[in-house]
């Protein structure tokens, strides 16, 4: 069964490439959704897919992209 999450990442996560590697590791995952920067400095995220990989791309989202400093990550579920 899918899930769909909203996830917004804070720390700098803008100029760093992180949506570039977000894109990435959501398509090695085989997940769906968009990302984009917010003014207020955070990249915020939807995706959906199968649990598993929701749970491994939410963890590699705390760690981000080797140029990015991830202070912390908010997660809704939204289904």
């Amino acid at each position: 069964m899918k899930k769909c999450v909203h996830i917004f990442v804070n720390g700098l996560v803008q100029g760093v490439c992180f949506r570039a590697y977000t894109d990435k590791q959501a398509t090695n995952l085989n997940l769906t959704g968009w990302v984009r920067n917010r003014r207020d400095g955070r990249v915020e995220i939807m995706v959906e897919g199968s649990e598993p990989e929701l749970k491994e791309f939410i963890d590699w989202c705390s760690i981000g992209s080797s140029h990015a400093r991830v202070d912390s990550v908010d997660i809704i579920v939204t289904n």
